[in-house]
C-alpha cells in the first residue's frame, strides 16, 4: 500500500512540476511564472541544497536569506535528490544508526535523512556525511528557528 501511495505521489509530482516552475532573479527573490503558487510564495522556509557546489540557499517568502556551506553524502552514501517538507524536528538528537552520533538541530525531511548541525566544521563545503545534510551548528540553529516558526521544505538538486 505504501509503495502505491509513493508511486502515485511521484506521478503527481511529475505532472504538477511544470505548473509550479519558478525563476530566481538576481536580487534573490523568486518570481512565480503564470501567477501559479509554489513553494516560495507561501512564506514557508525553503532550504535549497546544491550537491555540486555543496551549498545551501535559504529562502523565506521568496527572498534569499542565507547561503551556507554544507556537507552531503560522501562516496557510497548518497544524499537523495527531490523536494520534501520537513516533518520532524529535534533540538537535540543522537543517531541510532551511527553510534549515537550527535545531530544538533535535526530536521528530518525524508526517511532517516535530515539537515543538522555538525562538529566537523572543517569538512563543510565537501562531501563527508552518510547522506544527511550537515551545517555549521550556528547555521543549523538559525534554520531550525526559522522552520519552527514558518514550516519548511528541503529541495536537494545535483
Amino acid at each position: 500500500m505504501k509503495k502505491l501511495i509513493l508511486i502515485t505521489l511521484s506521478i503527481l509530482g511529475l505532472v504538477m512540476a511544470p505548473a509550479m516552475a519558478a525563476k530566481i532573479s538576481t536580487s534573490g527573490t523568486v518570481k512565480v511564472k503564470n501567477g501559479s503558487a509554489n513553494e516560495y510564495s507561501n512564506g514557508r522556509v525553503v532550504a535549497r541544497v546544491d550537491l555540486s557546489s555543496q551549498r545551501m540557499k535559504v529562502y523565506r517568502g521568496g527572498r534569499l536569506l542565507y547561503t551556507w556551506k554544507v556537507s552531503t553524502g560522501r562516496s557510497g552514501y548518497g544524499t537523495p535528490t527531490g523536494t520534501w517538507r520537513i516533518h520532524r524536528m529535534h533540538k537535540r538528537y543522537f543517531s541510532r544508526k551511527y553510534d549515537n552520533a550527535p545531530m544538533p538541530y535535526a530536521m528530518f525531511y525524508y526517511r532517516g535523512f535530515a539537515v543538522h548541525g555538525t562538529s566537523s566544521i572543517s569538512r563543510l563545503g565537501r562531501r563527508a556525511s552518510h547522506g544527511c545534510v550537515r551545517l555549521h551548528p550556528d547555521n543549523a540553529r538559525k534554520l531550525f528557528s526559522l522552520v519552527r516558526r514558518s514550516g519548511g521544505t528541503v529541495k536537494v538538486t545535483r
